[in-house]
């Protein structure tokens, strides 16, 4: 009974992660959704960007402090293994949909393009973003990286092998292209408000000094030198430099 309750959990997560993803794309994009990024009610500009920089600083935690070896050392210790995943994305996936909730607009307007044809191709490399996004997961292990598989070989009673070493198609190009998607979706816009451009800031700092001072690290440790070698023929997460 133990394991179909973690499958069931495992799939509910997924489909909550589904949810916040595909709302992300309206959200940031001002499409579709009945809350974005600029809809809403504007509250004072300090208080805006206090409540912004919160929402955004919960998230980061969260983000952050759950994807830590150690984190996931004591939380194995007091439950299954096979859950461990499932409820990161769980969490990451509700602390997205309270940022959705809770956003306050800032629609002071930064730019905006004055032509159909411009906005239109700023448009399809948003879209373009996001699709990076969901094709670089599928190029190291989709199933695996969102706790499917854990709990689908939990309920097999087996035992999920430990992630490969892959540098599948765009992890030829740079290390994190998953990043490198959301970086292109969360600063191709037509029209940029000041609420848009304090999402796309700091969620940019956020995913540079994550990557290069916590998940690299954790990598190096994990992987050894074939990772210190992929980090010297690779670039981070802009393609075609050094670093």
């Amino acid at each position: 009974m133990k394991k179909y309750i973690i499958f069931i959990y495992g799939i509910v997560a997924y489909c909550i992660f589904l949810i916040a993803f595909l709302y992300a794309i309206g959200f940031v994009g001002n499409l579709f959704v009945p809350k974005t990024i600029d809809s809403g009610v504007e509250p004072t500009l300090l208080k805006a960007i206090l409540t912004n920089i919160i929402l955004l600083s919960v998230f980061a935690l969260q983000h952050s402090i759950m994807a830590r070896p150690k984190f996931k050392e004591w939380f194995t210790s007091i439950f299954s293994q096979a859950m461990e995943r499932s409820t990161y994305i769980l969490l990451s996936s509700l602390a997205l949909l309270l940022v959705y909730w809770q956003w306050q607009p800032i629609t002071i307007l930064v730019w905006e393009t004055e032509t159909t044809i411009l906005s239109n191709i700023l448009t399809g490399i948003f879209f373009l973003g996001w699709l990076i996004v969901l094709l670089s997961t599928f190029m190291i292990n989709h199933f695996e990286l969102f706790g499917l598989a854990q709990i689908f070989d939990n309920l097999k009673n087996r035992k999920t092998s430990n992630p490969k070493f892959q540098t599948n198609y765009f992890y030829k190009l740079v290390r994190h292209p998953i990043m490198l998607g959301f970086l292109i979706a969360f600063w191709a816009t037509p029209v940029m408000t000041l609420g848009h451009l304090l999402f796309s800031v700091v969620t940019t700092l956020y995913i540079f000094v994550a990557v290069k001072y916590l998940e690299e690290k954790d990598l190096r440790k994990y992987i050894g030198e074939d990772y210190e070698t992929y980090q010297k023929e690779v670039p981070m997460i802009i393609p075609f430099t050094k670093k």
